[in-house]
């Protein structure tokens, strides 16, 4: 193998690919990169897998000779990371796994292993492809994968569920006390039959790793996404990312939608965000609650903490109020992580009572549905 490339690009994708080196490998190659240089297409080909998620990118270089090995992904990576900007040269001799690493300062020497060792890919031979436009995906994602859950004992809630509604894909992630609804548009795949019964849950850990994919390499206009029984694989024009799907049944969140609401408020997002993230100064060293208090006479909305042996804290914003006046308390962190995927300049938040679920949605712009459950107040 032999071959020369840019640092600068190397990095890049070296940075995507070891997220899916796994920190405690149950086999020694797990630890590695698979470098594949392809002089053929004068490409380089980077795969890292932990037996659950993998990732693999490519790019152009000059390959002088075609070859591969499995280099120690964090002794590359923390190398590559550190040298300076300009061509980097990678060189084996056939059936050797020391690599030499030649920059414009000096040389380095890697001790890796045979690739015939490290495991391939996950393919999807006979399942299903949907074709997503990379901004539906992107909204898809930033609206709901904050909502998943990091408790591993409930496997199904720590991905996010996607499914064909009635006008494209919609997205869902819930953990128990919130959740979060993405409705993208698509009428020709909303109408393919063969897609009506599409229902898979992917590994929030997978999607953020296409999230990062797409946001290092934004030249792709769509994503295909394949799926089986057990598998889901995402491909980009240069990136490739596999994960297992996640087993078991997704709750039926739509039930826990209310349909019709008592009290609804329009509010500046920005502001209200703001708002909270002061207020939350007091309430993150207490219990994390804040308290809603709407006036339909003045149309306002007061926001208030009380931590004892810490202190207190109250603001009073101007709102758009229809409906009557109520007094009711959420997690603060809950609250705020909506409003930051929520991109418009307003949101509405729809209530019934304290103790029933409040809906936070946008203004205009993709259709976002954000439900929030109240904590319980005593006077």
């Amino acid at each position: 193998m032999k071959l020369t490339c840019d640092r600068s690009t190397l990095n890049n994708n070296l940075s995507l690919a070891i997220h899916a080196v796994p920190s405690r490998p149950t086999h020694p190659v797990l630890a590695n990169i698979r470098l594949f240089a392809d002089a053929d297409n004068q490409r380089i080909q980077l795969t890292a897998f932990d037996l659950s998620l993998g990732i693999r990118t490519s790019f152009a270089a000059t390959v002088d000779e075609s070859g591969e090995i499995a280099i120690p992904a964090k002794l590359l990576n923390d190398i590559v990371s550190r040298l300076p900007d300009g061509p980097i040269s990678l060189e084996n001799k056939p059936d050797e796994t020391l690599t030499t690493l030649t920059c414009l300062t000096g040389n380095y020497e890697l001790r890796g292993m045979s690739s015939e060792e490290f495991p391939e890919l996950p393919s999807i031979d006979d399942g299903k492809t949907i074709t997503i436009g990379v901004e539906t995906l992107v909204e898809g994602l930033r609206g709901t994968l904050f909502s998943t859950s990091g408790d591993e004992t409930k496997q199904v809630l720590t991905g996010v569920h996607l499914s064909m509604g009635h006008h494209g894909l919609e997205f869902a992630a819930t953990d128990g006390h919130r959740l979060a609804v993405v409705e993208t548009i698509d009428d020709d795949a909303a109408a393919d039959e063969s897609l009506k019964d599409v229902a898979v849950t992917i590994p929030a850990n997978a999607l953020r790793e296409l999230e990062r994919a797409i946001v290092k390499h934004n030249g792709d206009e769509v994503v295909k996404l394949h799926f089986d029984d057990s598998q889901v694989v995402f491909e980009l024009e240069d990136q490739r990312v596999t994960s297992r799907k996640l087993d078991g049944s997704y709750p039926a969140y739509r039930q826990l939608i209310p349909q019709q609401f008592e009290t609804q408020v329009s509010v500046d997002r920005r502001q209200l965000l703001s708002t909270l993230e002061r207020i939350a100064v007091i309430a993150d060293r207490k219990n994390n609650i804040v308290k809603f208090t709407l006036d339909d006479k003045s149309q306002t909305l007061a926001l208030s903490v009380d931590a004892a042996d810490v202190g207190s804290g109250k603001e009073s914003l101007t709102v758009q109020l229809v409906g009557n006046s109520l007094t009711i308390a959420f997690n603060v962190r809950y609250v705020m992580e909506s409003l930051r995927n929520l991109q418009s300049t307003e949101v509405q938040l729809q209530l019934n009572t304290p103790t029933s679920p409040v809906i936070i949605t946008p203004l205009g712009g993709t259709k976002m549905t954000h439900l929030v459950m109240p904590v319980q107040i005593r006077d």
